[in-house]
């Protein structure tokens, strides 16, 4: 039994937001999690705020999240933030202000985004420690880990989960080169099978084949990852000699 379990409820509907919400805190969830509303967007925007063009303002996003948070009273509350498929482009560090006065149980974030310009900002302003910040692209993790992240979330690490967590060590000795070479052949492969078409299906088939646990299919409208994907993949991720021999 896993002693810390990060339950995540976006949806599309705030009412099922919130229904799901209060069935994470009736088994519970040591965390809930929400991502931005996607269909029908904030509509308070700013342009080119930090260089982003339609930077949306995060009042109405703190709103929506406070709604949700608040069925769950007692569970920490993270908002994962991940805009490029949100499309809800706001910087974190503006949503940290006041925010525990708005919603008492928010513990930090889940930074899915390459801006490490606003995950720095943001860390640089949580100098008492009161908040977590676990960082979502596990192609630039060790970037993130130089500028305050806590640690990471992310698909890479259900198959590639030893070797991040050896990255983790030699950057907590710190042995920076080392740390290096784990974060450089983690992005050799991820570079490889992003030109082949990389998602859900094709993170399914690697999973699958370096686990031996079938993951089965994705959901419609995705297809499963094709057999010539699942043969370039696992003949490029056997190929990779790891720096402790693996």
């Amino acid at each position: 039994r896993l002693d810390h379990v990060i339950i995540h409820m976006g949806a599309l509907s705030l009412p099922e937001c919130q229904e799901l919400a209060r069935h994470a805190a009736a088994i519970g969830a040591g965390g809930i999690a929400v991502i931005a509303p996607f269909f029908f967007k904030p509509t308070n925007k700013v342009s080119f705020s930090y260089g982003i063009p339609d930077a949306f303002l995060p009042n109405e996003l703190v709103a929506f999240l406070q709604k949700v948070a608040s069925e769950a009273p007692e569970v920490p509350f993270y908002y994962y933030h991940i805009p490029p498929l949100t499309g809800v482009k706001i910087h974190v560090e503006e949503l940290l202000d006041g925010i525990k006065a708005r919603i008492p149980t928010f513990q930090g974030t889940k930074f899915s985004d390459t801006d490490l310009l606003d995950l720095a900002q943001c860390i640089n302003k949580n100098e008492t420690g009161q908040f977590e910040f676990f960082y979502g692209v596990d192609e630039q993790l060790l970037g993130a880990l130089a500028v305050g992240a806590n640690g990471a979330v992310g698909s890479t690490y259900n198959y590639l989960g030893r070797q991040t967590n050896l990255m983790l060590q030699a950057f907590a000795k710190p042995d920076l080169a080392l740390a290096q070479k784990y974060q450089f052949l983690t992005g050799e492969f991820l570079n490889f099978v992003i030109k082949l078409d990389f998602g859900v299906a094709q993170t399914k088939a690697v999973i699958t084949f370096v686990s031996g646990i079938p993951m089965g299919p994705p959901r419609l409208p995705l297809v499963d990852a094709s057999n010539e994907f699942i043969v370039k993949a696992k003949a490029k991720l056997d190929s990779i000699v790891w720096p402790d021999g693996d």
